[in-house]
């Protein structure tokens, strides 16, 4: 049976809680309110600008039609998507090429999955802003040559383990759920993958924009982050070990995987 990735990469202080379940476009929001107070502000201008000409025959039911006026203009021009469903179709993407390795897995085999994805991981996620995060403290003391590699082996071991865990297909899809705008510009896209005996696992995207493109900085499957798990580890190794110890590490499990 294809072995499920329960976890990605992410920010812990990212995870959608409650505080986050019924959250709105913020931006259109204060879009709307502030179409509805211009239009309330001309309105109440021509009023008093007719109640000078006309005198007492531009009485007060006028006002009330005006702003009747006003905010079924408000209303009546419909809003834009939102930036959520954007970024849902970056995930939708990674998602059609996941199925679609899965579908021939068998026929491409570890390399062959693994050169099929790596464009599209790589597309889809901000890997050098990932590697930033799950070094925390440590990032600054690198050379530039060793942020440059540790990004290379990360955004390798990544592509990797997506190659050796999606290794079969028995019926498998996705569902985008709902997207959301979150905090700092932040979008949270809901999904699930659903097996074919019903069961599904809950796999929560959270992207940010980078160079106009949408790119996942984190995936919670089933209310565990695995950048969080990373960061734990990946710091802890380096304060123990140092760089070289944990660049090795990093290499010997994509060579695990390879063999």
């Amino acid at each position: 049976m294809t072995k499920i990735v329960r976890a990605s990469l992410g920010l812990p202080t990212l995870r959608a809680g409650p505080q986050f379940q019924n959250s709105k476009p913020v931006s259109i929001i204060w879009y709307w309110n502030l179409r509805f107070v211009c239009n309330l502000v001309l309105g109440v201008w021509d009023f008093i600008y007719l109640r000078q000409i006309l005198g007492s025959r531009y009485g007060p039911h006028w006002v009330q039609t005006l702003v009747t006026t006003c905010l079924a203009l408000t209303l009546s021009v419909p809003a834009a998507a939102p930036a959520a469903d954007t970024a849902a179709k970056g995930v939708e993407v990674l998602h059609a090429e996941l199925l679609f390795v899965m579908r021939q897995a068998k026929k491409l085999g570890y390399a062959g999955r693994f050169q099929r994805l790596a464009p599209t991981v790589t597309a889809s996620y901000d890997f050098p802003y990932i590697s930033k995060v799950v070094v925390g403290r440590y990032w600054r003391g690198f050379t530039a040559e060793q942020k440059s590699l540790f990004i290379r082996a990360f955004s390798k071991l990544s592509i990797a383990t997506y190659a050796n865990r999606f290794d079969g297909y028995s019926g498998e899809r996705f569902k985008t759920i709902s997207g959301e705008e979150l905090k700092r510009g932040h979008r949270l896209v809901k999904t699930v993958l659903i097996k074919a005996n019903g069961e599904e696992i809950e796999l929560d995207y959270i992207l940010h924009r980078n160079n106009d493109q949408w790119r996942i900085i984190n995936v919670i499957a089933e209310g565990v982050s695995d950048l969080s798990l990373k960061r734990a580890d990946y710091t802890s190794y380096l304060k123990k070990n140092g760089f070289d110890a944990l660049l090795q590490k990093i290499n010997d499990k994509i060579r695990n995987y390879e063999d």
